[in-house]
């Protein structure tokens, strides 16, 4: 039988197993362990039976829900980290970060500031986007009908995003809005910024805010469209510019440091790096 794995459902399969032992060296709580490594056995059957249906070509539907398929495992690889979170007996990361951010925030405020609130409210609005960004990628190539090209997008986005989770256990930290609620505040609280604190008060994890994956799943989401459809400069570069302005909105906001977000350019040029490495197999139009 032959057996046909995407690029994209590799990393999945490197990541599962990363977490799998993980799980099992940690110090963790029962049964976080046993659910996390038989989730992931799940996991692993479910890609193993999708390339086993491509192998020996499968029906167009199930080929295309194939392309969809790694949407709901993006939040799940998300929230096992969460499930990794360790008790914090000091605050010795931030306290060191907080320092550039008071030499930075200084300066970048009032720029922002200079037109009222419509600069952060841009902000605020394009940091609410990092979540529905790869579904929007996935809609967009889907209706332009190059499916084809979905792997190579999800393999930058998905390699953005999983080498700054993995290094989450090893930077057990806090978001400065958090350890720091009266430093740097934004001089502005829109309602966007209320939603998007609404929305991390009940679907964020609190393992680590170093690297910031907001700034490399974006960052990742660009370069996968431009390695997808090279062609399309309105399509990445229109990504390109969100991550740009999430990059920003991440320490204006104080969603996180500016550490963070340079740890996060960081692992968006090795994803870059490793993108070019491998495009002269995906063969773009």
């Amino acid at each position: 039988m032959k057996i046909c794995f995407r690029r994209s459902e590799i990393l999945f399969i490197v990541y599962f197993a990363y977490t799998s032992v993980l799980a099992c060296t940690l110090q963790l709580r029962a049964p976080i362990p046993i659910v996390t490594v038989g989730i992931n056995v799940l996991i692993f059957a479910g890609l193993l039976l999708l390339a086993a249906v491509e192998g020996q070509g499968g029906s167009a539907l199930l080929l295309g829900l194939r392309g969809f398929f790694p949407l709901p495992l993006v939040l799940l690889a998300y929230r096992e980290m969460g499930w990794f979170a360790q008790p914090m007996v000091s605050h010795d990361l931030e306290n060191s970060w907080i320092a550039l951010d008071r030499v930075v925030l200084p300066v970048i405020q009032p720029a922002i500031e200079f037109f009222g609130p419509l600069i952060p409210s841009v902000l605020e609005m394009a940091y609410s986007l990092a979540s529905p960004t790869p579904l929007a990628a996935v809609i967009l190539l889907t209706a332009m009908k190059r499916q084809d090209r979905l792997d190579a997008f999800w393999f930058s986005f998905l390699l953005g995003a999983f080498m700054s989770y993995s290094l989450f256990p090893y930077f057990p930290s806090e978001p400065p809005r958090t350890i720091f609620p009266l430093d740097n505040v934004p001089g502005f609280n829109t309602i966007f910024r209320q939603f998007n604190f609404d929305m991390l008060s009940g679907y964020g994890i609190h393992t680590s805010v170093f690297p910031s994956a907001h700034v490399s799943a974006e960052f990742g989401a660009a370069i996968g469209l431009w390695s997808a459809l090279p062609n399309r400069r309105w399509l990445w570069g229109s990504f390109l510019v969100l991550a740009c302005l999430i990059t920003v909105a991440t320490v204006y906001g104080r969603y996180h440091y500016v550490v963070d977000a340079l740890a996060g350019l960081a692992v968006s040029g090795v994803t870059l790096g490793i993108t070019l490495c491998l495009k002269k197999w995906w063969k773009p139009e």
